[in-house]
Parts: C-alpha cells; structure tokens; sequence
C-alpha cells in the first residue's frame, strides 16, 4: 500500500460518516490515514483522519499530490474592482490557477490550489476581456451568468481557509442588548394618548357579545298613564312601553271616531304583515321571476273576527306580489270577513275550509286564529297540522298568552304592544299612522319610534 502514499482520493463511508477528501499519509490493509482532510467539503478539524476499512463503501483515487518545483502555468481570470478615490482608471484582478506535477515539497505542506494575483489593467484591457462575457437581453431573461469564468469567479473566489471552531453563542450575545432600556426610551417619546391604549387590557370577545360596551337604555319618548306592565326597548335604544287592553281599546275607539277607521287599520296592518312575510320568505332572492322553480307558498289560518280579517288583507296583498296562498277560514259566513274574502278571490287563489286540504308542505304560516282574551279558543286539529308541517309561523296580533297549541316564532303587533308572554316569539310592532293627537286625548305622550322603517322589533327590556 506504500505506492499509494501522496495520492488525493475521496472515500465514501455512507450517510452516518459522509465522504472524506485529501491525502493519503499512510495506508494499511485494515485503515488509511488522511491529512488535510475534508468531511462532505468541510475542512476537519484534526489534521489527522484515520478511516478503518470497514466503514470504506466506495474509494476514487484522484491524483498524486502535485509539486511546486515542477514546471507549471496559470490560467488568469479577471475580476473587476470598484472603484476607489483616487484612481484614474478602471482597474481589475486576476485569478491565476497554477496547473503542474509532481510531488510535494516539504516547505509546501498545506498548499494553496488557486492563487489570487493582483494585475493591473486599463480601461482598453478591460473592454476586451468583458466584450465576449456580457450578457444580451436574451440571456438576461433565461437567467443566465455573464459567462462560465465570472460565474465560477463569484461561487468560489472565497476559498475557506479555516473552519467554525463553535457555535454561535445566541444566548449569550441577545443578553448584550438590553431591551428594557430600548422599550422605556421609545415610550418615553410617545403621546399619553398612546401610553394609555398600550396600557389596556386586551378582552377576548365570543361571536355573540359586542365589542363596544353597551350602556344602560334611558332615553324614553313614550309615556303611558299607568304603567303597570313590562317594556320594550327597540334597536335604536328606545324604550316603549306596553298598554292594557283597556287603553289600547280606547285608543282604536278614539281613532274611529277621529276618522281612522277600522278599514283604513286593517289595510296597513295588512301591508307590514305582507312586508315582514316577504323578509322572512327570502326578499328579493326567492321572488324572482328567474326562481320560478323556487316559488314559495304560504299557507294562512284564519278566525271569524278582526284578527281574521287582517290575514285575509295580508294574503292578497302576498298574492299581488305573486305568492302561492292557500287561505283557511273557520266560516266563511262570517260578515266581518265577506269584504275581504271577496277582495281575495279576485287573485284565483285557492280556499279551504277542511284541514284535510291543507298541504303537507309550505314555507310559511300566518296565524290569526284567536282573539285577546284570558281564555283563547283552541282548535287542536290545525295546532296538529302546524307542528307537523315545521315551517315557521307568523301570528298577526294574537293574544298575550299565545295561540294555544302554536308556537309563533314572530308575531306582529299594532301601535303599542300589550304585555306579551314569551310564547308569542319575537315581537314586531307596525305603524298605522296615528296622528299624535290620538295619543294626547287618551292620555299619552308619544313620538314616533319607528324613523325611516314601517315595522320595527322589539326586545323585552332586562328589569323587566
């Protein structure tokens, strides 16, 4: 094995080891030792690298280490220089890259394979060395170097000639910069106003709760004689309070008598609960006239009395928006009904008196079944029916204690609200153009609550 002492070769000893590269300083039939090793193109720290045969997967011989008293020549690869002050001319580096054989001399133990040479160009040398290298627009937009030579020049001009004894200490170094003394000077320059907004807690918020602080409703327009009963607030914060059976009577009286008649009531409350209905079908994604295979259909339950005869109002006034109705009266002899029963057939929808025609399926019920009283009539056929048919339901002034049997999940309300239970659902309260003086001669102070809209909900208020 003495005839291969000198030799650079490259041993591979899989992925735990790596590949090692340098010179062969001595070698036996079990192990081989390295100098001037490098272990997968990193210098090793030892000088010396002892590898046992059986860790060898695979060994390339390169070349016998070269000498420096051979004859040798140089390959010069210019590399420009910025400019500096001082200098009247461009001026360039050369790289010169030695090519000879031989055996090493013992004054060359750890030689050098490319040494830099400073030569001095001017402006004309220059030129002609770049002329062949610069790139045209079309190599620019392939991505392509100024040329092998410059490429080569800027990957491996930088030769590593020690390696990293250790790793960066980052603790120690993050422990310098005093990061306290930073933070104090830098609010130190900052208005109060922002001190005092870095100074708050930060409060997490669920998708339910409101992020700016609600404060306590006060302001109050409606003022009743007595006020015995619950309230409401509305979503502008306005509180409205709710009247006895007594007053509201008085007041549908009083507004008879004033010219506000029971047919021009019945056409507006017939109006919101065609408006609220037209929300709560889908507004305008659901009557379009490019839905038609989408059109909805509701299903209206009417009683032998007023509230009847407002849901009656209401399904023509859905009719002339194009709605599917199917209307359900107790009777149709009744003769607060006839007026608008007549009014209704004129839109050729259909009629029924018998639960059994009612359909299995429908998008939304209105209910107007029972009059206010303490005891509201039951019918347990059509409760059966409408918890059954699970579409959602819409009752048109019902009483306070709810519609026995039905469950609204809204209910529509004229001009002031009565002390409802919590089985009517949501509450909507609708605007039937009371002039205010309606309100001063039975006693109570009003100002309209409702602003831009015709129909406004209502929340129960929290003393309540």
């Amino acid at each position: 094995m003495a005839q291969w002492i000198g030799y650079m070769v490259s041993i591979k000893c899989g992925d735990e080891l790596g590949t090692f590269q340098g010179e062969i300083q001595s070698a036996t039939n079990y192990e081989i030792t390295l100098t001037k090793a490098f272990c997968n193109g990193f210098p090793c720290e030892d000088n010396e690298v002892k590898i046992r045969a059986d860790d060898i997967l695979d060994l390339k011989l390169i070349d016998k280490h070269l000498d420096n008293t051979q004859q040798h020549s140089t390959i010069t690869i210019a590399k420009p220089i910025a400019k500096r002050a001082g200098r009247t001319q461009s001026t360039s580096e050369s790289v010169a890259v030695p090519l000879s054989t031989g055996k090493p001399s013992a004054s060359h133990s750890r030689s050098k394979p490319i040494d830099i040479v400073d030569v001095r160009h001017n402006a004309n040398d220059q030129v002609n060395i770049y002329k062949n290298n610069t790139p045209n627009k079309r190599d620019k937009s392939k991505g392509k170097w100024m040329g092998k030579g410059w490429k080569d020049e800027e990957c491996f001009g930088s030769p590593l000639d020690q390696s990293i004894s250790k790793d960066f200490d980052f603790e120690k170094n993050l422990a310098l910069f005093n990061k306290r003394a930073i933070w104090d000077e830098l609010n130190a320059q900052r208005p109060d106003l922002v001190k005092h907004a870095d100074n708050k807690k930060s409060t997490k918020y669920r998708h339910d709760e409101n992020v700016i602080a609600t404060m306590p409703t006060t302001y109050r327009q409606i003022v009743v004689p007595k006020q015995d009963f619950c309230e409401y607030v509305t979503d502008d914060g306005l509180i409205i309070p709710s009247i006895s059976r007594s007053l509201r009577k008085k007041l549908f009286e009083t507004a008879d008598r004033l010219g506000l008649t029971w047919d021009k009531r019945i056409e507006l409350m017939g109006r919101a609960a065609a408006e609220i209905s037209i929300q709560l079908l889908g507004g305008g994604h659901r009557l379009n006239p490019h839905n038609t295979h989408q059109w909805p259909t509701v299903v209206v339950l009417c009683g032998p009395h007023k509230q009847g005869a407002v849901c009656i109002n209401a399904a023509r006034q859905l009719a002339s928006h194009g709605v599917r109705i199917i209307l359900y009266v107790i009777s149709m002899d009744v003769p607060l009904l006839k007026k608008e029963l007549s009014l209704y057939m004129l839109t050729k929808n259909r009629v029924v008196t018998n639960v059994n025609d009612l359909p299995n399926v429908s998008d939304l019920i209105i209910v107007g079944l029972c009059e206010d009283t303490d005891s509201p009539r039951h019918y347990p056929a059509l409760a059966e029916w409408v918890n059954k048919n699970k579409a959602p339901v819409l009752a048109l002034d019902p009483p306070t204690v709810g519609t026995p049997g039905i469950m609204p999940k809204f209910s529509l309300l004229p001009v002031l609200p009565l002390p409802h239970s919590l089985s009517n659902g949501k509450l909507y309260l609708c605007n039937l153009g009371f002039p205010v003086d309606i309100f001063n001669e039975v006693g109570i102070k009003y100002k309209s609550p409702f602003g831009p809209k015709f129909v406004i909900p209502l929340h129960p208020k929290e003393d309540c």
